[in-house]
């Protein structure tokens, strides 16, 4: 997988952007990255879209800006001398894609069916968008097309919520979703930039969603009877002690590659041996590589294979 989309796929949120003033490109990507998405999808749908996407990625080159509703090629190269550093388009056109691949750019085209996939892996391809996602059948869709093509993976945009968003990256064969559920039209022409931040950090908690899972207390005191109620709320006062100078905190996340991505860009650091994998490859526990408050933070998935 390209590295691009495999970092899109890290994040696993794709924000789609339609933007009428490139003024507000600035105070939303710095919005957007407050919020925990360092990525944006700007569409060609308007005028200002070629110089928000110069913006972007000029003032915040950590961000990864791609140009979305790219129909042509003329379009494709504005994007990229613009600093577009992936192309998403509706539908599949062979001349973009073959641009976009004589140029090193990725490229996500539109797809909906079988025929559409077929032309997409004779372009060389083994990632596309799959749009409008609940116009043609949602992740049922996805499902039923990804059997017969094991080597494609989906980027699902259009009707993708919050309500829905988890649904579609439990299937591992959906990389990121798109969506303008965090950043509407209402809100930026409001210049509620405080209020996409917000709702992005609620957007990302909630892909993630960290749970309590275990916490080891380091103690003197022999384990009794008395710490029964303890032991029920997922606390356990340890004599013998393990890692940690005054315990264990287990932290469960529905996607590790992702909690571990996000956590990454505030600071955190992860022991590197540490790392358990289940049956299928995915990473399923891992530990911060320093101390939090005297304990140490053991990261696990939430949902493991038996």
């Amino acid at each position: 997988m390209d590295k691009v989309i495999e970092e899109l796929s890290k994040i696993g949120i794709v924000p789609v952007i339609a933007l009428e003033d490139a003024q507000d490109a600035e105070p939303l990507a710095k919005a957007l990255i407050s919020g925990g998405i360092s990525c944006a999808e700007v569409t060609f749908r308007t005028e200002a879209a070629e110089e928000s996407i110069r913006i972007m990625s000029e003032k915040f080159p950590e961000m990864i800006v791609g140009a979305g509703t790219v129909l042509d090629t003329t379009q494709a190269q504005r994007a990229v001398e613009a600093g577009a550093k992936f192309i998403v388009s509706p539908g599949l056109n062979p001349k973009v894609v073959a641009w976009c691949t004589e140029h090193n750019i990725p490229v996500l085209p539109g797809c909906a069916t079988p025929s559409d996939i077929e032309c997409a892996m004779e372009l060389g391809l083994s990632a596309v968008k799959f749009f409008p996602a609940e116009a043609n059948g949602g992740l049922l869709a996805i499902k039923a097309m990804a059997a017969p093509y094991p080597a494609i993976k989906f980027m699902p945009t259009g009707g993708i919520s919050a309500g829905n968003l988890n649904e579609y990256l439990d299937f591992k064969k959906v990389i990121a979703c798109g969506g303008s559920f965090m950043v509407n039209g209402a809100m930026i022409k409001e210049k509620d930039w405080k209020g996409i931040t917000l709702l992005t950090k609620a957007t990302v908690s909630s892909m993630l969603g960290y749970t309590l899972k275990h916490i080891e207390i380091n103690s003197e005191l022999e384990s009794t009877d008395s710490f029964l109620v303890f032991a029920q709320l997922g606390i356990d006062f340890i004599k013998y002690h393990g890692k940690g100078t005054h315990g264990v905190v287990t932290v469960g996340a529905n996607y590790l590659e992702r909690a571990v991505y996000h956590l990454e860009k505030q600071g955190i650091r992860f022991e590197e041996s540490s790392k358990e994998y289940q049956k299928d490859g995915t990473l399923k526990s891992i530990c911060f590589a320093n101390e939090i408050g005297g304990f140490a933070v053991h990261l696990v998935l939430n949902k493991q294979e038996d």
